[in-house]
């Protein structure tokens, strides 16, 4: 008798394990898949003049944005030189829309789009979103192309199979594999995320590439990476479901039009859920609303808590944002709000965003002054106080942040955009003075040899030795 249940006990355990292993199967190959998929995916190259001027006085160094600075400038001689940079994209429509990040064709003079490994056409802007890092291309061409279709990012689970068709590093046409490492990822590179992590081999020039499920279908759009200077087995892919939104007014307006409450939001903690007597921390707590909002008209405060948008139970404050910018401008939706321990409904008519004086403010807002290390070919800003907050650095900390790196720069192969210069020849670097003082020492010495040390960006402290001509 004992073996007999031991026998159904077994044969039970394998039926399980049976059912569960080809819930997904592992592909014997991908070859028939990325034969189909390869020519709706394209290589994108951009060109932009970057232009600066020799310091006529090499001996003295002025701080930036000193009226000294820009002075001496006048007398500089202007010099112009092609920056470059490579990224990917994909064919959505016979007539050849193609779709990519913003910061692959961002600021670029020329756009050239190689199609099937070798047709190259030119591609014009159709419209572009840095809040979401989409844009938009149109080939300039009369030919008639293959386009991919777009897949349900939301039904996409942990633990799929998944391929990445794209341009890393210039190589055209390189096909990669993984799964879905998980979701709902944040990672401090936008107002709007919610990233899909994968371990498919992700480099630079995988940019506004497609990541596509067994079905063939695009679930996500390739945006980041975390590494030194490669994949480390982390990507994070924009969801199709959030891209086609933005992909669609695009096309539609040639911008975009998200949803606007007109409110300042934090996180709901345990103890702030206790005072509130709210049964759990949940929801998105209103730190702040702006005058003649949608929210101030409609009665909203500061101390409320948001529990539901237009029927979608909030759990974490960073959903609110995302679901409010789906949303359809001019939309009146129910909001259930958590105010003096008790549920109230607010009927609240969204807003634009993009015309609110919120986000007109937010657009002025100075931005750091950008600076071309001509020695190094790469352009690089001062450190701010919003960088150490968002990534977590000690306050005491000071760098420039790489902003751009040439093709042809020495450090291309060595770091990444945003990697934080902290030293040079083992001195602190505190602004771009200091940079190009030890730049100038280098160059005049026998060695030429230049030792930097950097935060990447997942803010591990890496050396980086390197020759200059």
């Amino acid at each position: 008798m004992t073996k007999i249940k031991l026998f159904f006990f077994t044969l039970l355990l394998v039926f399980n394990f049976h059912n569960v292993s080809n819930s997904q199967s592992v592909p014997a190959s991908f070859a028939d898949l990325a034969e189909k998929l390869m020519p709706s995916v394209v290589n994108i190259s951009t060109t932009q003049t970057v232009v600066t001027r020799s310091n006529p006085f090499p001996n003295f160094q002025f701080p930036p944005g000193s009226p000294f600075e820009d002075m001496f400038k006048e007398f500089g001689t202007p010099q112009e030189r092609q920056s470059s940079a490579l990224g990917s994209g994909f064919i959505i429509d016979e007539k050849g829309l193609v779709v990519t990040n913003n910061h692959v064709i961002q600021d670029a003079e020329d756009i050239i789009v190689r199609v099937s490994g070798n047709k190259e056409c030119k591609a014009k802007v159709i419209g572009s979103d840095p809040l979401s890092d989409i844009a938009v291309l149109q080939l300039e061409t009369k030919e008639k192309f293959i386009p991919v279709k777009f897949g349900n990012s939301d039904s996409a689970r942990i633990g799929d199979w998944v391929i990445a068709i794209g341009n890393p590093f210039g190589l055209g046409g390189t096909v990669t594999s993984g799964i879905i490492s998980a979701r709902n990822r944040s990672i401090g590179l936008s107002r709007y995320e919610d990233y899909i992590q994968t371990d498919a081999s992700i480099n630079s020039g995988n940019s506004g590439g497609p990541l596509f499920d067994m079905n063939g279908d695009v679930i996500g759009i390739n945006t980041a990476i975390l590494g030194r200077s490669g994949s480390i087995g982390i990507g994070f892919s924009i969801p199709s479901n959030n891209a086609k939104i933005v992909i669609d007014q695009l096309v539609k307006f040639g911008e975009t039009k998200r949803g606007w409450l007109g409110v300042r939001i934090q996180d709901v903690t345990k103890e702030i859920a206790e005072v509130e007597k709210l049964d759990e921390p949940r929801g998105a707590l209103v730190a702040s609303v702006a005058e003649n909002s949608p929210s101030d008209k409609a009665g909203v405060k500061a101390g409320d808590i948001i529990l539901e948008f237009n029927g979608e139970k909030i759990v974490e404050m960073k959903e609110l944002p995302m679901i409010v910018a789906k949303t359809e401008v001019g939309k009146k939706v129910k909001v259930k709000i958590w105010r003096n321990k008790k549920e109230i409904i607010k009927n609240i008519t969204l807003g634009r965003l993009e015309t609110s004086e919120d986000f007109k403010v937010a657009e002025k807002k100075a931005k750091p002054k950008e600076i071309n290390i001509e020695k190094l070919k790469i352009t690089v800003r001062e450190l701010t106080k919003e960088d150490i907050a968002t990534r977590k650095l000690p306050n005491q900390t000071s760098g420039l942040v790489v902003t751009q790196i040439a093709n042809d720069s020495p450090l291309v192969k060595s770091i990444e955009i945003n990697s934080i210069i902290l030293e040079a020849q083992k001195k602190k670097i505190r602004n771009i003075i200091d940079l190009n003082q030890v730049l100038d020492q280098v160059l005049s010495s026998n060695e030429k040899t230049l030792l930097l040390v950097i935060l990447n960006n997942q803010n591990q402290r890496r050396y980086i030795g390197v020759k200059l001509n």
